[in-house]
């Protein structure tokens, strides 16, 4: 694996926690702090999933 894949996955296991803590803190999911915390972990899922290519 990659440094910068081993990093993005780092990335990912973090903003995963912090979704988890937000969603505790607040009490709903649909709480937009709990959506913009949900939508950076779904980007950082796509960097890791579809990295950029080299040409």
């Amino acid at each position: 694996m990659k440094t910068e894949e081993c990093i993005t996955l780092l990335r990912v296991e973090k903003a995963r926690q912090k979704l988890y803590q937000t969603q505790q803190r607040y009490g709903i999911l649909t709480h937009p702090k709990v959506i913009e915390q949900s939508v950076a972990l779904d980007h950082l899922l796509n960097q890791y999933s579809y990295p950029p290519r080299i040409s």
